[in-house]
């Protein structure tokens, strides 16, 4: 990030956690990419005591908003994040298409990017998580990707969705992060190592600092350029003292 543009994020995130602390009012960011979370993740105790969740919809969601909370409550369905469903109008005559054609199809509209979150592909198209200011004008605005006309519809409420996710195993000498990244994206470790100290690499939103960091199960590790994956946890150990692990890799 641009050095000028991390210093009005910054002064952004003062400016609502302020505001939430002084009127005791509900205030939220746009979607935040990892970097950006890492930026807010670092001024965390700089900032006005207030309840702070981040929040992309779903459990392993990527791009987040920060929500700064009042005293009265915490309740995830006031959130501002709506969850749309993209398909074609009729699949037989449809494109292949992809994660970036869909982002690409939103983007030609003029939408800033910080009001879309995670875009996640589906058998029947792909579910989109945007802020609910911008429901309605993608509901009436998006009506083609590529040359195929689609249909766009807000989801009934945002409980319910899981991304999908391919099974992952194998033996590792122990379970730290450079040799579970090289595992599940089938790296050797000097290119995991590169990911690592290329600060590349995110456990639960925050930037992992150590390739050595041994991780304990069920967090969410995500590396720029490569996707995300759940590291499940540890089994059984090898006769040579190696252990089996498991990770979800989300598709």
């Amino acid at each position: 990030m641009l050095e000028k543009e991390e210093q009005l994020l910054r002064k952004r995130i003062s400016e609502l956690a302020a505001v939430c602390y002084q009127r005791d009012i509900r205030t939220n960011t746009g979607f935040l990419n990892l970097n950006e979370q890492a930026i807010f993740h670092s001024m965390e105790r700089s900032l006005p005591p207030v309840p702070t969740v981040l929040y992309g919809g779903f459990d392993t969601a990527e791009r987040k908003i920060v929500c700064f909370l009042p005293s009265y409550g915490q309740d995830t369905e006031r959130f501002p994040v709506d969850r749309l469903e993209i398909a074609p109008v009729n699949a037989r005559f449809s494109e292949e298409l992809t994660h970036r054609d869909f982002l690409g199809a939103v983007m030609g509209l003029g939408v800033d990017r910080s009001c879309i979150g995670d875009i996640a592909m589906t058998e029947a198209g792909c579910v989109l998580f945007c802020l609910e200011q911008m429901t309605g004008f993608l509901i009436s605005e998006l009506k083609s990707v590529r040359r195929t006309a689609v249909c766009c519809r807000k989801a009934p409420g945002l409980a319910g969705f899981s991304q999908s996710y391919e099974e992952v195993g194998g033996s590792v000498s122990s379970p730290r992060l450079d040799s579970l990244v090289s595992l599940v994206f089938r790296l050797s470790r000097a290119k995991a190592l590169a990911f690592i100290s290329g600060e590349k690499t995110f456990i639960n939103g925050r930037l992992a600092v150590s390739a050595g960091q041994r991780l304990a199960g069920g967090e969410i590790v995500s590396v720029r350029g490569l996707g995300k994956f759940c590291y499940v946890g540890a089994g059984n150990e090898t006769r040579k003292g190696r252990v089996f692990v498991t990770a979800r890799r989300y598709t």
